[in-house]
């Protein structure tokens, strides 16, 4: 074999070698993670958005304790200063920043709700009634992108650390393990307690 063929042969093992070391699907799989973390952002200004109108009707229709409706509005208003960016994916700290920040707005409407219990004319609106459908709504949307986010973060950093992907991803990208979302509600993993005896 001369050295001109060789040559032509070495080409396409190269190609071959350099693809089955994460070169393309490290990035590929990186920015499917930033796409679906890119839902869950969507889902939580969808959130943020309805909370002006809800506190504004409960607000209108009932005399509903002020700070109960203040709470609502500053972990909003707090969260919605929380900004985390895609590149900020790999640091723990600040996606706990954000997770926090977002936990603290669903404890004040889970608060709201309680208090709004309290009004069964304020729930049998038609308006407030919308508006907790809309909110019932994107909640469940944020829970379904948080699952297609930490799937996707899964599937990225499980190539990332998998051989042969891993030499492409620390040699060529550098990549880092992106950070899964998890819950920080106060016992969230735990069953609420229901006692009807009192």
């Amino acid at each position: 074999m001369s050295f001109r063929s060789a040559r032509w042969m070495i080409v396409p093992v190269a190609a071959m070698s350099l693809s089955a070391c994460g070169i393309n699907s490290v990035p590929t799989k990186e920015e499917a993670a930033k796409a679906k973390w890119a839902n869950v952002e969507a889902a939580y200004q969808r959130r943020a958005d309805l909370i002006p109108n809800l506190v504004e009707t409960a607000k209108g229709a009932a005399q509903i304790e002020q700070s109960t409706l203040e709470g609502v509005i500053q972990a909003r208003a707090s969260a919605t200063q929380v900004k985390l960016s895609t590149d900020d994916l790999e640091d723990p700290a600040k996606v706990q920043a954000f997770q926090q920040a977002q936990g603290n707005v669903s404890s004040a409407l889970g608060r709201l709700l309680v208090t709004v219990e309290r009004y069964p004319d304020l729930k049998s609106q038609g308006r407030f009634a919308d508006l907790m459908t809309q909110l019932e709504g994107t909640e469940n949307r944020i829970n379904v992108s948080i699952q297609d986010y930490n799937t996707a973060v899964q599937d990225y950093n499980t190539t990332i650390r998998t051989f042969p992907d891993i030499i492409g991803a620390k040699i060529v990208h550098g990549a880092k393990p992106m950070t899964p979302y998890r819950a920080v509600s106060p016992n969230a993993n735990e069953a609420p307690k229901v006692d009807f005896g009192q």
